[in-house]
């Protein structure tokens, strides 16, 4: 079930808040749980089955660490067993069937098949089959024993409360990563105001018009110029550059305006999650770019992963190795695919090579030349990125470049045409001018700012829903993930 759909707003949306609302405090939590297992359940209820076992470990680990708290030997048991059980739920689930293929492939004959092992006895759940959001809900709730570990935040006792925390279905799928101290206190106490409720319905409407209007329109084009390529059909390169360009906006858009879904109904129903996004088009570098944007992802390396291997108090030579642990891990957290791997080392390379020299460099450029130089590389990152292979990858790079010896035809005429509008709608949403704009007019005539806002959110909803009416494609791409 994804959020930009009809059964998700009229059915599953207005239901679970209606019992929510009309529940007593006591018993929010519970609603939660049950709303968010029934939500997670939609489209596979095997998988269901999963998520429980990885709350199940993060919880008792956490009681363990927290009863056992002066030793030590008990206490880094506890957190070894929850670590070490999340990770191979996440690597049966998500990557070993990559690694039989890349074993396969060395060995030239067929020594592992995953297509045909199951989990628990569960027959048609193949282990290389992807739990939706496997990757989100399995690191908030390890982050948990974590953080309990280093004596960071407060056990939590009640089974309901923990395991509303992990379900939570808002951010559940596909982010942000809410990690426990971001929402320990509203998960034991929170308020639900009219204000909360307003605030949280305006930033879900933002997001439903960012993924419906903008990401799925964009990514119409997208699909049609990588299905060409795929195909082994020659592109020209404007049509290379079109469709890439469209893909750059469909993710930002999509992702993004998914994270403002999330974010608007925690706001719902009393919670404050992090931010996810803060513009990365702007960026004019790529460390700033990753700064910018899954700001919770590169949050959650960076206290886990990076801080933990000595950060940058150990010398350049350490740093440089942590950097590139960090990108290679964040690559592969990202998809069981070669293409995503050399994509988190590409930005892995790029992010040393500004911290050691470029970065300099780049502060006494021009900030366009700045800027084109990292859009150039963010939209590099993304064909490796959103390519089925490696071989798909490399023929639209050769699209790009000419390899087809066409710069402008007929289809780039026809993409042109059709998508100019909605290109330059994205483009501009893209960077902040929108909100600079509201926020000075806000200032000069704020009744005139108050008295539009409503209108204009409600214009966004209606055509989202007229959209999602008629529309076959609605694809939540971090879904994947």
């Amino acid at each position: 079930m994804v959020f930009s759909s009809l059964v998700f707003l009229f059915l599953f949306l207005t239901g679970t808040l209606t019992v929510y609302y009309i529940a007593p405090r006591w018993l929010k939590n519970t609603v939660i749980l049950a709303a968010s297992l029934i939500f997670y359940a939609w489209g596979e209820p095997a998988y269901i089955l999963v998520m429980i076992i990885s709350t199940l470990i993060d919880y008792f680990a956490g009681l363990v660490i927290w009863k056992w708290g002066e030793n030590k030997h008990i206490r880094r048991t506890a957190l070894i067993v929850s670590i070490v059980m999340n990770l191979t739920l996440l690597a049966l689930f998500k990557y070993s069937g990559f690694a039989a293929n890349n074993i396969n492939a060395l060995a030239g004959d067929t020594v592992l098949d995953i297509k045909n092992a199951y989990f628990l006895g569960i027959k048609d759940l193949p282990l290389n089959t992807l739990p939706i959001g496997i990757s989100f809900f399995t690191f908030q709730s390890m982050s948990y024993t974590i953080d309990m570990y280093r004596g960071e935040i407060e056990v939590q006792k009640n089974p309901i409360s923990f395991g509303a925390f992990v379900t939570l279905f808002p951010q559940l799928v596909a982010g942000p990563i809410v990690r426990y101290s971001d929402i320990s206190k509203e998960l034991d106490r929170r308020t639900v105001d009219i204000d909360k409720i307003y605030d949280g319905v305006v930033r879900f409407i933002t997001g439903m018009g960012k993924k419906v209007l903008i990401a799925n329109s964009v990514g119409a084009l997208w699909d049609t110029v990588i299905a060409d390529v795929t195909a082994g059909t020659p592109v020209s390169v404007t049509t290379a550059w079109l469709g890439i360009i469209a893909y750059t906006l469909q993710i930002y858009f999509d992702f993004s305006g998914y994270s403002d879904m999330a974010i608007g109904l925690g706001k719902m129903m009393g919670f404050t999650f992090p931010e996810n996004f803060n513009y990365p088009y702007l960026s004019k570098s790529v460390s700033e770019f990753w700064r910018r944007w899954h700001i919770t992802l590169g949050a959650w390396f960076r206290s886990y992963v990076y801080i933990p291997l000595g950060g940058n108090r150990k010398g350049m030579a350490r740093t440089v190795l942590n950097l590139g642990t960090v990108w290679l891990l964040t690559g592969i957290w990202h998809g069981a695919d070669w293409t995503f791997i050399i994509w988190g080392v590409l930005y892995g390379v790029f992010i040393i090579l500004e911290r050691l020299f470029l970065g300099k460099l780049l502060d006494r450029l021009p900030a366009p030349v700045s800027w084109l130089y990292t859009m150039l590389l963010v939209m590099f990152g993304w064909v490796l990125f959103a390519s089925p292979d490696l071989a798909s990858a490399g023929a639209y790079f050769g699209s790009m470049f000419g390899s087809s010896g066409v710069l402008f035809d007929n289809t780039a005429m026809y993409l042109i045409l059709n998508y100019a509008v909605v290109l330059i709608v994205g483009i501009f949403a893209a960077t902040d001018a929108w909100k600079v704009i509201v926020e000075y007019t806000e200032k000069k005539l704020p009744v005139l700012v108050h008295a539009l806002m409503p209108v204009c959110k409600t214009a966004v909803f209606v055509l989202s829903t007229a959209y999602l009416v008629d529309a076959s494609y609605n694809p939540f791409l971090y879904f994947n993930f």
